[in-house]
């Protein structure tokens, strides 16, 4: 995996920058980054890594805080000079497909967890070997990671990006997602009051 292009993309966060990362440059699908043109990768860097989330991130979907998250975490990079790694693994890997699947047997009564169980699935299928690569090529090596989530941390920790703190992203719970919250705090240890 590579850098295939990278583009000036004012916004309504400021001047950032964005990159696609990808195999080949035929990929319709690929990584993005989008980071602050002040960004210097020499010193502690914001990082917010992010799978992607179609329903929360763009439609805005109460089931989740992942949309809630990206804003909030956007918010930061910009005051920070920081960067967002949005990775495509929908669903916490399983894709959107399968993700709606889920969504259906959580309207069952079935957790998030027990729901992609029931599918064939892990609890979470995601990978972050893919964020390692993008940081070091961007010479980063350094940072302060915008997550709720402990994997992430111990991904990053092994593979020789520093994870100097860790910068929570709590979202007030509301009624449509309040029992996944809960569940991810109880059965995935994420770090959540």
């Amino acid at each position: 995996m590579k850098k295939q292009v990278s583009a000036k993309l004012p916004s309504r966060w400021g001047s950032f920058n964005v990159v696609a990362y990808a195999e080949d440059d035929s990929n319709p699908m690929p990584h993005v980054v989008y980071y602050h043109e002040d960004l210097n990768p020499a010193e502690i860097v914001f990082v917010r890594i992010h799978s992607e989330c179609l329903t929360g991130d763009l439609l805005h979907s109460k089931r989740c805080d992942c949309g809630q998250q990206l804003e909030k975490s956007l918010e930061i990079l910009a005051e920070k000079k920081g960067l967002l790694i949005y990775l495509r693994q929908e669903g916490r890997g399983i894709g959107l497909i399968n993700k709606l699947k889920a969504y259906n047997l959580q309207d069952e009564g079935y957790d998030t967890i027990t729901a992609n169980h029931q599918l064939g699935f892990a609890a979470d299928e995601r990978r972050y070997e893919i964020a390692h690569e993008i940081l070091k090529d961007l010479g980063i090596t350094r940072i302060k990671l915008l997550t709720n989530n402990p994997l992430k941390v111990s991904s990053l920790d092994q593979n020789g990006v520093k994870v100097v703190e860790r910068v929570p992203l709590q979202i007030e719970p509301i009624k449509e997602n309040e029992a996944y919250l809960q569940t991810k705090k109880d059965m995935m240890g994420h770090y959540l009051d």
